[in-house]
């Protein structure tokens, strides 16, 4: 039997088991990196994969989704965490 983990839990480990797996992978957003995420999805994945795969940005919704778009173009993939759905 499957044991039961938080969404928060799941997403943790799906960050980290992509992290693991693919060195393009780097994840962008307020707070994700030593605080762990306003919703600690992110916790703990900073000090594993250090501050060139977890970054903490300014709090410019627009220059995170910038950066994420631009790293994409350039064939990284970034996962771009906003904190909030209201911006």
């Amino acid at each position: 039997m499957a044991a039961n983990i938080t969404y928060r839990e799941a997403l943790n480990q799906a960050l980290r088991e992509e992290l693991q797996n693919n060195p393009d992978v780097f994840i962008i957003g307020e707070e994700v990196a030593q605080y762990g995420g306003a919703y600690k999805v992110t916790e703990g994945l900073y000090k594993e994969f250090g501050p060139e795969r977890v970054v903490d940005t300014p709090i410019s919704e627009e220059g995170i989704a910038g950066c994420g778009i631009g790293a994409a173009m350039l064939g990284l993939r970034p996962v771009v965490e906003m904190m909030t759905v209201n911006f």
